[in-house]
C-alpha cells in the first residue's frame, strides 16, 4: 500500500503517466484496496460524507461542497467554518442527488465505505463525474483519517503540523487535569427501549480520554446487538445492560452538563455508582462524532471542568 501512495509533502509533482498515457499526479489507495489515479492536485472537493467533511476542513483541503447530515445540517462543531469558507451543502444524508455534483463540477470526490452518510452505491456514477476516492471513518482516529486525506489532496506537511500542534495541546490539558479517583465510562444515553452505546476503551472516544489520562472502563462485549455491526468503537447496549456498569464516574455523549438530568433521574439507574455520587458529566453537545474540531471542544470542557 505504501508503495501506491506516491508523493509527499505540500508541492505538486510534474505528472506522470500511466499504461493508458492520461497524466497521473498520484495515485490513492482506496479502503476496499482499488486504486484510485488523482491526475492533478485537487482544487474543488466534494466530500459526499458529513463526518469525513469536518476532517477535510481541519486540513484547509479545498471543501467546495458536502453533504449534510440527515437533518440537513452540518456539524455544530465546524459548521461556521463551512460557512466561512461557502461550503455548499448538497443533499441531506441518504438522499444523494447526482445532478447536484455534476453542478459543483468538482476534481475530487470523497466517499465512506460505511456509515449512514455512506453513498458507496454510487461509486460507478460518481466515477464517471470525476475522479472518487473511499475512505474508513468508522475504525481509526481523525488523526489517521487526516494523513489519509493529506495523501490524497497533497496537504501532508499542514496535516503533520496539525497532528503535532494538536498533540501538544493534548499532553498540556492532561498535565493540568484533576481527574476523579477510579475509571470513568462513557454513554450515548438514549433510555427505555433502545439501544444505549457504551464506549470501548479502544474506540475514539476512549482513547480520546485515555490520552488525557483517564482510565475507561470496558462494556461487556456480549452486551452488542446482533446486526448493529462490530463493536469496535462502541457496544450498542440494551438499556438494563447499563445497570451493570461499575466506573464511579460518567460521561455522557451528545450534551453538556445541562442536559444529564434524564440520567441522573432514571429510576433505573439510581443505583450506578457514578449517579450516587453525583459524578456524570456531558461530553459535550458535539461529542457524538469525534473529529479535530469536536476533540478540541472537548478538552477545553474538560479544563473547565477538572482544570488547575
Amino acid at each position: 500500500m505504501a508503495a501506491a501512495l506516491t508523493a509527499c509533502g505540500d508541492s505538486p509533482e510534474p505528472p506522470r503517466a500511466s499504461t493508458d498515457k492520461a497524466p497521473v499526479w498520484r495515485t490513492f489507495v482506496n479502503a476496499d484496496g482499488s486504486v484510485t489515479p488523482i491526475p492533478a492536485r485537487p482544487q474543488r472537493i466534494l466530500s459526499t460524507s458529513v463526518t469525513v467533511t469536518g476532517t477535510l476542513l481541519a486540513i484547509d483541503a479545498p471543501v467546495v461542497a458536502s453533504a449534510a447530515a440527515a437533518d440537513g445540517r452540518f456539524f455544530g462543531q465546524w459548521q461556521a467554518i463551512a460557512r466561512a469558507r461557502q461550503v455548499a451543502r448538497l443533499w441531506s444524508a441518504g438522499a444523494p442527488d447526482l445532478e447536484a455534483v455534476l453542478t459543483v463540477a468538482p476534481d475530487l470526490i470523497v466517499v465512506s465505505v460505511s456509515g449512514a452518510d455512506s453513498v458507496g452505491h454510487l461509486l460507478p456514477d460518481l466515477r464517471a463525474i470525476a475522479p472518487t476516492i473511499l475512505v474508513d471513518y468508522g475504525n481509526q482516529s481523525w488523526q489517521a483519517l487526516a494523513s489519509r486525506l493529506a495523501q490524497a489532496t497533497g496537504l501532508e506537511r499542514q496535516t503533520e503540523q496539525l497532528i503535532e500542534a494538536f498533540n501538544q495541546r493534548l499532553e498540556a490539558a492532561k498535565a493540568r487535569l484533576v481527574r476523579p479517583a477510579g475509571q470513568v465510562n462513557i454513554i450515548s444515553y438514549n433510555g427505555p427501549g433502545m439501544s444505549n452505546p457504551v464506549a470501548t476503551a479502544d474506540g475514539v472516544h476512549g482513547r480520546l480520554l485515555t490520552a488525557l489520562g483517564f482510565e475507561v472502563e470496558e462494556p461487556d462485549p456480549t452486551w452488542h446487538s446482533p446486526g448493529m455491526g462490530d463493536a469496535t468503537d462502541f457496544v450498542r447496549a440494551q438499556y438494563e445492560h447499563l445497570t451493570r456498569l461499575t466506573a464511579p464516574t460518567t460521561f455522557l455523549t451528545r450534551v453538556d452538563d445541562r442536559g444529564v438530568s434524564d440520567f441522573l433521574h432514571d429510576p433505573v439507574l439510581a443505583n450506578l455508582p457514578s449517579v450516587r455520587s453525583g459524578q456524570v458529566y456531558g461530553l459535550g453537545v458535539h461529542s457524538f462524532r469525534i473529529d479535530y474540531f469536536s476533540s478540541l471542544e472537548i478538552i477545553d470542557g474538560m479544563l473547565a471542568r477538572f482544570g488547575r
